[in-house]
């Protein structure tokens, strides 16, 4: 009623796991509202990122199966075009997978070159000291990623406000798409 344009979910005891733990409760989501959905978390082979397309949703997120295996990412964007978003979840400028449990050595901006032909649909940079932090996002490195990506950037993590949105939408890179706004939407701060 608000005005979305998507939902995004994250099955956070998929990502732990690796499993389609919750993809009932999605299922049921996306069959009851009448609006894009995208989903993350846990989707680590082609059969999980099968049953996600199957059940309806829009985009189907895809972060540590990425990180850790490149040619998986490759053969989800060639054979779901225009639905596979990378999720590109980093800490001090470092890409953490595994529900962020697991911190890597590799540079979200090294990462994003090495895939950056694939045919990413959309692009989610995730600043992992931010998000839920409601201290508003880390725009400097998100613009770093969205004048590499070649796909659309999301902005996530640290929303805290409207102000936070509209600076956002102020900023000069047409290849930031939209932003991401979680917890300041669960206390009623937007």
């Amino acid at each position: 009623d608000f005005g979305f344009n998507y939902i995004h979910i994250v099955d956070l005891d998929g990502a732990l796991t690796g499993e389609t733990v919750n993809l009932n409760l999605i299922e049921e989501i996306v069959k009851s509202l009448n609006i894009k959905i995208e989903v993350g978390g846990g989707i680590r082979s082609m059969e999980k990122l099968q049953k996600y397309i199957d059940i309806g949703i829009d985009k189907a997120i895809i972060g540590s199966a990425a990180v850790k295996d490149k040619q998986f990412l490759s053969m989800a964007c060639n054979k779901f075009k225009n639905q596979i978003a990378l999720g590109l979840d980093a800490k001090n400028g470092f890409i953490a997978v595994s529900g962020w449990q697991e911190e890597t050595k590799l540079k979200a901006l090294d990462f994003l070159s090495s895939v950056n032909d694939y045919g990413l649909s959309r692009l989610i940079y995730t600043d992992i000291n931010r998000d839920g932090t409601k201290t508003s996002p880390n725009l400097e490195e998100t613009i770093k990623v969205a004048e590499m990506s070649k796909a659309p950037v999301i902005v996530s993590g640290g929303v805290s406000s409207i102000k936070d949105i509209e600076n956002v939408k102020n900023i000069s890179n047409n290849n930031i798409e939209g932003v991401i706004v979680g917890k300041a939407i669960y206390d009623g701060d937007i």
